[in-house]
């Protein structure tokens, strides 16, 4: 697999580190490890406040796979969702996978704090154009 790519996420639920890593690591079917150089995929997480307190940070992520799909069968592993960052210009508005798999738009407050940032859904991404409209259900790769 190569490897190069960063993930950043959010999670609706204040998560053990090692269950995110083991969720991720069973999404990927590889070993994700701590911030331990030669480790393969490094994955940090950390918490913070706000709707979405526990911060993933995937280095060396996979350039071959959908980050959406992989945080789609991360959401469904968690049983909780999963706040990614979506490919338009709007800074507000991520990606929510559901922890049934859905992905669907969403705009996000966010505040810096001493602890990092902190987000707090807003709503859902109806109304914000043609491409905000929920998106189809698309199976989790779990």
């Amino acid at each position: 697999m190569a490897a190069d790519g960063l993930w950043n996420w959010s999670v609706a639920a204040r998560l053990d580190p090692d269950l995110v890593r083991g969720a991720l690591a069973g999404a990927l079917e590889q070993p994700v490890h701590d911030l331990v150089p030669g480790g393969g995929l490094l994955c940090d997480v950390y918490h913070v406040r706000g709707d979405f307190p526990t911060i993933v940070d995937v280095y060396l992520a996979p350039s071959e796979l959908a980050e959406e799909t992989i945080a789609s069968a991360v959401a469904v592993r968690l049983r909780a969702a999963v706040l990614l960052p979506d490919d338009t210009l709007d800074p507000s508005r991520y990606v929510l996978a559901e922890p049934d798999g859905t992905l669907r738009p969403v705009h996000v407050a966010e505040r810096e704090s001493d602890d990092g940032t902190e987000r707090r859904l807003l709503h859902p991404g109806e109304g914000c154009g043609p491409r905000c409209g929920r998106t189809p259900e698309r199976p989790a790769a779990a």
